[in-house]
């Protein structure tokens, strides 16, 4: 199992998976590294990637793009219909305000939502992972930009769980690239030290996006940030309006009235944009055959571009002092600027920043691939399947969210901010509401300033509340969380039942008891950790002053003793989004999609190989073709009418035919055609075979001289093995002068007399005969055995003379000359055998 980052651009995505070796950026079937965001449908198939972006100008109204700003969106949200003025496709309004993205797929006309597009961008990336992985991939995480609402992040969170992707966190950009930065760093300050603290502006092709971050060792916080609509496209439509103006100037022709060739001018200005960034000089514009048969040229340099992008440069501007501001840091407290994106290429972008921050853009990332692997980084710390150094990432809510309840009167109705902006993610909150009865809660953002028409984020209706015993309100507690992919949700709400027990016997009651009163609370916030459970309190914490006094005097009063028992509360829930039956209904159609891709890709590919079979099979069948002299002439006249035939109907009746008929005639073909192929083959490799079988009777013929010659190397062979080898020598010689004979007689348009297999058995048959013979060891000599004594009678040595006591004392030679005296005498019967020494053992 694989983990694996997807950075979802506008324009581009990007695939990086944690390996062994660290993060990687996979390659596409293309080999490249960038995806186009863009999918297209022809026919009966869908095309998606480089290969859609390749043929959008041919099939502009059937191909998708920019179907990023469109996710999560209502049809009448000013964005959208922005958007929609430079959309080629078709778009309309469905029954729920939502979006509809018309399409021409398996010819009938189809209507997709955004989230349904990009589940089948989601669907390409995940195949190209696992092909590139050679693994299954299942985990992911997601980028996305910091300023996706609740239901743009929650679209996406659809479109991933359509193409079977199951997304451990969508992770803000800027989260991304920080973490991109921070995860390798082995120089950042530690947590007592004062943190390092970073600016990361990501210039992409829709969003320019700017993030203040503070590392320290082993973790990130982000601080702020700040974002607008604008970005490489912008500066595109700039360049493309003024060519468009001095087209019409000089040839009097409309680019912008024809959606075609629009499309083939911002082409050409973004190459041009791309040259600018490294030349001042002015550079050329040519588009051959551009509209009307008239080619077109113009010239623009570096200095007029950015007269014409004061507006945006000034946009840009004012996002990068807005993140100075809300980060509340100096230019002498930012170490360093990352910037990362396509157009943060742009020189003037660059100088911006330098003005801005007093500091020099730095390019230590990689400005198209660190988004994606921040993102792997973050799936591989969050997954369990594989093992990385822990870096803790805290990410920050772009907006601030308040709740607002409605109660029993009119006075227990109110709003409070839970989360004000940059508040940390993921978080929790706890709120506290007496009720006897169900009531209603609404979350939103507490702000006009959101990219979105509706501020509401969703509807809560708290069901089963009921007053205690004696009719009073009971505390609710309501859990409204911030989750790990940056949306907020009312996770939980339950009922806090409380009951007395009979009275304690107890002291006089001290100053830290607790007050039980009957009347309605007011609401209250507590804290909670990143699992939803409330921080222990403290002497410090609010409300934790006297903590241990107060449980002091819970037990040493005369009240009576409370219990209190949770009761989770049902909800219903209103918010922006798909259901889980249209999810699950969505997933059904993308599967049905994915079959009937492979299904028409198989048809497809028996289509090309019928046909690259005709053509084949009609070259080498020609007059002067390889496979001509092996068939009759009227065979061959024959079988070449019939792949004229063939030709023509794949390009008419035969064009749009099941898989099935494309292989019946295939099979058709090969059985005619097959024959003379394997007929050629056979009169090509036969007289090779002759001579191989030929060379094996001479080396059998030498063998059997040699033996007779008496070569020591046989002479551990019998004559009978050699005169074996000599009959069946003979033999295969006379089988191979008769067959021969036959072949060389046969004419080429016949099956030959015998097959190249018939050849390559007599030659084994005849190599396994000698061989078997002359390979054959010769036998190791036999090493000699020395002869047994036999047992001899012991004899009485006869009596020495005494020698002197003085001999006895010489010391080892005189005592060892004695011993030599006194030893055993020969056998006679025994020759040239030595005799052991016998030691004396004490």
């Amino acid at each position: 199992m694989s983990v694996i980052g997807i950075d979802f651009g506008n324009e581009s995505c990007f695939i990086a998976a944690a390996k062994a070796g660290g993060i990687e950026t996979l390659a596409n079937d293309y080999s490249l590294r960038a995806t186009p965001s863009c999918v297209a449908f022809a026919g009966k198939k869908r095309i998606i990637g480089v290969a859609a972006k390749n043929q959008q100008v041919t099939n502009m109204k059937n191909t998708i793009t920019g179907f990023k700003r469109l996710l999560g969106r209502k049809f009448n949200d000013p964005q959208v219909q922005k958007e929609l003025t430079s959309i080629p496709y078709k778009v309309e309004q469905q029954p729920d305000g939502g979006i509809g993205i018309k399409a021409n797929y398996l010819d009938e006309e189809r209507t997709f939502t955004p989230e349904q597009i990009v589940a089948m961008l989601f669907t390409k990336l995940k195949e190209s992972a696992s092909q590139a992985l050679q693994a299954q991939v299942h985990d992911c995480v997601i980028t996305c930009p910091v300023s996706f609402t609740n239901s743009e992040r929650k679209a996406l969170l659809d479109a991933a769980q359509i193409a079977g992707l199951n997304v451990l966190r969508l992770l803000n950009e800027t989260s991304a690239t920080a973490l991109s930065y921070g995860f390798y760093k082995t120089d950042l300050p530690a947590e007592e030290e004062k943190p390092r603290n970073v600016i990361f502006v990501d210039a992409g092709n829709a969003t320019l996006q700017v993030g203040a971050c503070a590392f320290v060792k082993g973790k990130l916080k982000m601080l702020a940030s700040s974002w607008d609509s604008v970005g490489g496209r912008d500066f595109d439509n700039t360049l493309a309006d003024y060519f468009a103006r001095d087209f019409q100037e000089k040839y009097k022709i409309n680019a912008k009235g024809n959606a075609r060739a629009w499309l083939r001018l911002l082409t050409e200005v973004e190459k041009i944009k791309k040259q600018m960034s490294a030349n001042s000089t002015k550079l050329p514009l040519n588009i051959e055959c551009f509209m009307e048969d008239k080619d077109v040229s113009s010239s623009i340099q570096r200095s007029i571009m950015e007269e014409l992008c004061q507006p945006l440069l000034e946009r840009v501007n004012l996002t990068l002092r807005k993140c100075l501001v809300e980060s509340k840091l100096a230019p002498e407290d930012i170490h360093s600027i990352e910037i990362v994106g396509g157009s943060s290429r742009i020189p003037s972008i660059k100088t911006l920043i330098e003005q801005v921050f007093g500091k020099a853009p730095s390019t230590t990332l990689n400005q198209d691939e660190a988004v994606s692997r921040g993102a792997a980084l973050m799936c591989a710390i969050m997954s369990p399947a594989v093992r990385v150094r822990d870096f803790g990432v805290t990410d920050l809510q772009n907006y601030p969210v308040k709740v607002k309840w409605d109660g029993e009167t009119a006075d227990h109705t109110g709003e409070i901010e839970v989360y004000p902006v940059f508040h940390a993610s993921p978080f929790s909150r706890l709120l506290k509401i007496n009720r006897r009865e169900p009531f209603n809660i609404e979350v939103s953002y507490n702000t006009p300033a959101i990219p979105f028409p509706l501020s509401v984020i969703g509807k809560y209706h708290i069901k089963d509340v009921k007053p205690n015993e004696k009719g009073e309100p009971q505390e609710v507690r309501v859990k409204v969380r911030i989750n790990q992919h940056g949306i907020v949700l009312i996770s939980s709400a339950s009922l806090v039942d409380k009951k007395e027990d009979e009275p304690m016997d107890t002291v006089p009651e001290q100053e830290g008891q607790e007050n039980s009163t009957n009347e309605p609370m007011d609401v209250s916030q507590e804290d909670c950790n990143e699992d939803g459970e409330l921080h222990s309190p403290t002497a410090s914490s609010p409300g934790g002053q006297g903590w241990a006094q107060k449980v002091k005097g819970w037990f040493s009063s005369g009240e009576k003793k409370k219990k209190s028992k949770v009761v989770e509360l049902g909800m219903d829930v209103d918010t922006d989004g798909n259901s889980a039956t249209q999810v699950q209904s969505y997933l059904n159609d993308e599967l049905k999609m994915i079959q009937s891709d492979l299904s028409e890709k198989e048809r497809v590919d028996a289509k090309n190989t019928l046909e690259e079979f005709v053509y084949e099979m009609r070259d080498k069948l020609q007059e002067d073709g390889p496979l001509s002299r092996y068939i009759t002439e009227n065979d061959r006249s024959s079988i070449c009418s019939q792949l004229n035939d063939l030709e023509n109907w794949l390009y008419e009746d035969g064009e749009d035919c099941d898989r099935e008929t494309y292989v019946n005639k295939l099979t058709s073909l090969h059985q005619q055609t097959d024959p003379i192929k394997q007929r050629s083959q056979e009169y090509e490799q036969i007289p090779q075979a002759f001579e191989e079988l030929g060379h094996a009777i001479q080396l059998a013929r030498k063998s059997v001289d040699e033996f007779k010659n008496k070569s020591p190397k046989y002479d551990h062979l019998s004559e009978v093995e050699f005169i074996n080898i000599s009959e069946a020598a003979d033999k295969a010689q006379k089988w191979m002068d008769e067959t021969r004979g036959k072949f060389a007689h046969t004419m080429k348009t016949q099956d030959p007399p015998c097959n190249f297999n018939d050849i390559r058995h007599e030659w084994q048959t005849l190599q396994s005969c000698v061989q078997s013979v002359i390979n054959r060891p010769k036998p190791k000599p036999a090493t000699p055995q020395p002869a047994k004594t036999e047992p001899q009678p012991e004899q009485k040595a006869p009596p020495q003379p005494q020698q002197p006591q003085q001999e006895h004392q010489n010391g080892d030679e005189s005592h060892g000359e004695a011993k030599a005296q006194q030893g055993h005498q020969p056998n006679p019967k025994v020759r040239n055998i030595p005799i052991e020494r016998e030691m004396d053992v004490e």
